[in-house]
Parts: structure tokens; sequence; C-alpha cells
């Protein structure tokens, strides 16, 4: 029996090589792969949405464990090596694409269903895609991702911590985060710097959002805008609508302070507090404070 060809190897044979403008990092073990696949918790019936297909380390054990992937790889060059080499199971098909730019609304609807999605990121494009996700969430049951260990972190960060920010917020009024298991770089070829972590992002379609979710973004980038600002300071320093009446005797900049400081007396909040202090319930409490129905 012919042993399987390293990484190294096969990426020689083809001409290939890791791109640093893609951010590549392929996963080496096949033993790793086989463990990431096991931990997403996929069932037969799934049709799952693999975001950077690589050399295919995770596509084949994923293929043997559901009923249909679909593979977005960017890499040219990798999709021509998959339409050479063949060695994808036949319940795979690929879509040469960026997934910051693809439409995953139509992918869904193509589907029939909310997608299940599984993806080993370039490093580069970890927060462009955690606000991708967010965006197109409900389209979306569930994302099991390999990012940075620290990326990983910022997302269950608590608050009043420095990891904690835009991302940690908006991510938690809509998902659970579980942590799955984390990688040492010798898991990749080339080696990263730092550990990566697996994660599983689960929407929650079932819970009734408490607070329009745009009102509550707008709300959470004005408060992250300053960090050494308080939180009056930088929402009186944003562009938000907050009803401020132009008949009104007093100045608007006036109106929205008194607004802003009536919303956080009424859930017992201090003038002085800042931002990164307040909890997701405290930012969702205090967007329908600001913007009552």
């Amino acid at each position: 029996m012919n042993r399987p060809k390293s990484v190294k190897s096969t990426l020689l044979e083809h001409h290939l090589a890791p791109s640093k403008r893609l951010g590549q990092n392929f996963l080496i073990h096949r033993a790793t792969a086989e463990s990431i696949v096991s931990a997403a918790g996929f069932s037969p019936a799934d049709l799952v949405v693999e975001v950077g297909v690589g050399l295919g380390a995770l596509t084949i054990p994923l293929a043997a464990m559901v009923n249909q992937v679909i593979g977005i790889e960017l890499d040219q060059g990798l999709i021509r090596y998959h339409e050479q080499e063949r060695i994808l199971p036949t319940n795979v098909s690929l879509v040469h694409g960026d997934v910051l730019r693809i439409d995953l609304t139509h992918l869904a609807d193509q589907a029939g269903q909310r997608l299940k999605i599984i993806a080993n990121l370039p490093y580069s494009i970890s927060n462009p895609f955690i606000f991708r996700i967010i965006e197109y969430r409900q389209v979306i049951d569930q994302v099991v991702v390999m990012l940075q260990k620290e990326v990983a972190d910022r997302l269950s960060a608590a608050p009043n911590t420095k990891s904690y920010g835009i991302p940690t917020v908006l991510l938690g009024s809509c998902a659970r985060i579980e942590r799955l298991l984390i990688l040492s770089p010798d898991h990749f070829h080339p080696r990263p710097k730092i550990d990566s972590q697996v994660i599983r992002i689960t929407f929650l379609h079932d819970d009734p959002q408490p607070v329009p979710f745009d009102r509550l973004q707008q709300l959470v980038r004005a408060a992250f805008a300053s960090r050494r600002k308080t939180l009056v300071n930088n929402l009186l320093a944003s562009t938000l609508g907050l009803g401020e009446k132009k008949n009104s005797r007093a100045s608007l900049p006036e109106q929205r302070r008194q607004h802003i400081l009536h919303a956080l007396a009424t859930l017992g909040l201090s003038p002085s507090i800042r931002g990164e202090t307040l909890t997701v319930e405290q930012f969702q409490a205090l967007t329908a404070a600001l913007w009552p129905s």
C-alpha cells in the first residue's frame, strides 16, 4: 500500500505553494482533520458548506459523514488541482469564490435550508468572516470555524477586558459559542506563530430578539468608537438618531445628552460608565431605552 503523500510533497508536485497573500496554512495530519469533523457534530442528512477546501484535508472526512458538501475555494490553483486529481468524493461540489463576496442567502435558497458551515480560514479574514456570518445569521444554523486562539478568546470575552469588543457583543446577542479544540502550530504547513482554536457558533433562531438588531448594532459600534471615552461621550459624538426635536427650546446636543442620561438612569447605570463594561444584556436593555417603541 502506498504511503499517503505529505502536504509539502503534494504542493511541490503540483507547483503549488502556500500563499502569503491569502494567508494559507494547510492541515498536515489526517487524524487532526478527522477530530475536527467529529467534534463538529454534523448529522448524516446535513448539507455542509466548507470554506477553504485547500487540499481536501477536512473535505474528505466531512463528505464521509454528511449527505452533501459545497466547498468554497478562492485559490484557482487548488481548484485546478482538484479538477485534475479528482480525489474528492462524489457528494462534494466545488465553487470558486470568495466567502466574503458570495451571497449566502442565495446559497441557502439553493440548498432549501439554513446553512451549516465549516471553515479553516486564513487568519487575515477572521474578523471580516465573523461579521459576514452575523450579517447572514438568518440563513445560517451553525458555523464550526478555526480561528487564531486570541480571536476565539475575543468572541467569548468578559466585559471590562481588553478582548471584549464589538464582535463579542454582536455575536453574543444572537448566538451561542462553544470551544471544541485547540491546535498547536505543528498541525499546519506552514507553521503559524500562534495556537488555533476550533469553535462552534450556533445561531439562536428560536429565541425572540428583545430589540431590533440593527439598532443594537448601531449602539454597540458607537459605544466602542473610542475606548478612552465614556459611553455618553461616544454616543454624543456619534451620528445616531435618538429622537431629537428641532422645534425644542433645548439645543440638539443638549437634547441628546439628556436623552442618553435618562436612558442610563432608567437602567441604574452611571453617567461615567464606559461601553466596554456593559454586558450583552445591558446593551440590549439600553437599546430599548434609547429607542422606545
